[in-house]
């Protein structure tokens, strides 16, 4: 006798993402796994006594969405601390920060996810911007893409000796305020949340994710409590996203020494990849380019780690059995990546580079003879249009940036994620079917895979996760109308996300 479902979404549009145009009515769970897809008459047979059985009133149920590229806390942090994120003006950012200040009886005051490429005035926060938030308490504004930050002049006196020299921007020999990369990262270090701050701050972002349909992460770790967090919520059911811990490559020994490899683990966290970096941003100028920036002509931007010393340590944890994945933006960052990546062990290691906005043909073929994951961001190319930030940055090379048509066609394995710039699936999955360079755009299908199917194998998951079919763990989300129908896919409802057979998410009616 074949035993009830736990659970049962019948009188659905259900996608599996498997075939072209492949629908079902219904999909039982068990256990947190698909037990059978198919008619309503069919699959509501495994409904039984016990059986929670929901009527989807032909909503369309998709697999989850795996976001290849977040920093959770970060996300939190958005949340709990000031989100400068939407801001429309200077005066807008530090009204926020303002009051964050109120609210803050002691200590930092910070916010997160300025981008000042939307504002009329076209201009980082600097110290004399973060004085008027408070001229004795430390502040500290992270632009999104944090590689870039506007400190105070309490911070500066804090902090100036630990802040590299070229990372400190000067305006007739001082500090304007403005930090970039290295920098950056002594101040995130030093606002970094302890153990008790790093739990509100997942459980914030967790519940953000899941009310937009994520139902996984790739999670970029370094220094912080977050994999201990997930680890306990893990084991007390509490955790409702799964997890993949990408280590930033500091922690490489530490990982060495205790035996943990690519891949290990089960349940709701695992082992991820090794992370590095090259350059840093378009937005800071840090991006390493083979030509000028288009508003700067004495610069081509800045290597982050060197090609040698990243070849170094590609070929380290490479032999040692981990998955590399390394942030590259700039298409001689991107060129030095797959030069490190070439010579690396013959075996399916689904090394990755990160945002891999200018690629070049050559660097496209590279990818595909060689295997490597193109993890991207849709939702950067909200800074593609004309006027915008690539434009300003780049010129006309604009147009050559995020060429997710041409890595699909030449064969690359493409996942996509966000960056939590912003964490949202939708939009990101809008831009992407909208490319501002048409001929790069994808078909809605395209696109959903690339959300579920091309991040699962960008994480080993594809025997688990990205469609829908019997035997697959039950991450999956309800969405209110069709992409395939939708005026504007970012506008889009979520109204149920499924994680492991439990519902984590159910949108108020």
């Amino acid at each position: 006798m074949t035993a009830a479902a736990d659970l049962v979404l019948t009188n659905a549009e259900v996608h599996t993402l498997e075939s072209p145009d492949e629908t079902y009515e219904a999909l039982a769970i068990r256990d947190g796994r698909i037990v059978r897809v198919g008619r309503a008459s069919d699959v509501e047979l495994l409904a039984g006594v016990e059986t929670k059985v929901i009527d989807c009133e032909g909503r369309v149920v998709l697999p989850g969405f795996i976001d290849a590229h977040t920093h959770l806390p970060m996300v939190g942090k958005s949340l709990v601390h000031a989100n400068l994120s939407g801001a429309k003006s200077v005066d807008e950012a530090l009204s926020r920060l303002r009051e964050r200040a109120e609210a803050v009886e002691e200590g930092w005051i910070i916010g997160f996810g300025y981008d000042e490429s939307a504002w009329d005035e076209t201009r980082y926060l600097t110290r004399d911007d973060l004085d008027s938030v408070s001229d004795s308490a430390p502040v500290v504004a992270f632009r999104e893409d944090i590689h870039t930050a506007g400190v105070n002049s309490a911070v500066l006196e804090a902090y100036i000796d630990e802040l590299p020299v070229d990372d400190v921007q000067k305006r007739g020999g001082e500090p304007t305020g403005v930090i970039v990369e290295e920098a950056v990262d002594v101040i995130r270090e030093a606002t970094e949340p302890d153990r008790e701050e790093m739990e509100a701050l997942v459980r914030a972002a967790q519940d953000d994710a899941t009310a937009k349909g994520v139902t996984g992460t790739h999670d970029m770790i370094r220094g912080s409590y977050a994999p201990e967090v997930y680890r306990d919520l893990a084991e007390t059911g509490e955790l409702d996203l799964r997890i993949r811990t990408n280590y930033w490559s500091d922690h490489l020994d530490a990982l060495e020494e205790v035996g943990l490899r690519t891949n290990h683990g089960d349940g709701l966290v695992r082992i991820g990849a090794i992370k590095s970096f090259t350059d840093g941003s378009f937005g800071g100028r840090t991006a390493k380019l083979s030509e000028p920036y288009a508003d700067a002509p004495d610069e081509t931007g800045q290597w982050v780690v060197g090609p040698a010393t990243l070849k170094q340590l590609v070929a380290e944890a490479d032999g040692a059995g981990y998955q590399l994945t390394t942030h590259a933006i700039g298409d001689e960052a991107i060129d030095a990546v797959l030069d490190a990546y070439e010579d690396t062990e013959a075996r399916d290691a689904r090394h990755r580079v990160e945002h891999v906005e200018l690629a070049s043909d050559e660097a496209i073929e590279r990818f595909a003879d060689l295997g490597v994951v193109a993890s991207v961001q849709p939702n950067f190319l909200k800074w593609a249009s004309e006027d915008g930030l690539y434009d300003a940055r780049l010129g006309d090379r604009r147009l050559k940036t995020n060429r997710y048509r041409d890595f699909l066609d030449a064969g690359v394995p493409l996942a996509f994620g966000s960056d939590c710039m912003p964490l949202d699936p939708l939009l990101g999955i809008d831009l992407a079917t909208d490319h501002p360079n048409p001929d790069q755009s994808l078909t809605v299908t395209e696109a959903l895979r690339s959300y579920t199917s091309g991040a699962a194998y960008a994480g080993f998951d594809e025997d688990r996760l990205g469609t829908i079919s019997v035997g697959k763990l039950a991450d999956l989300i309800v969405l209110d109308e069709s992409p395939w129908e939708s005026d504007s896919i970012r506008a889009i409802d979520v109204s149920m996300t499924v994680v492991d057979g439990r519902v984590v998410y159910e949108a108020a009616r």
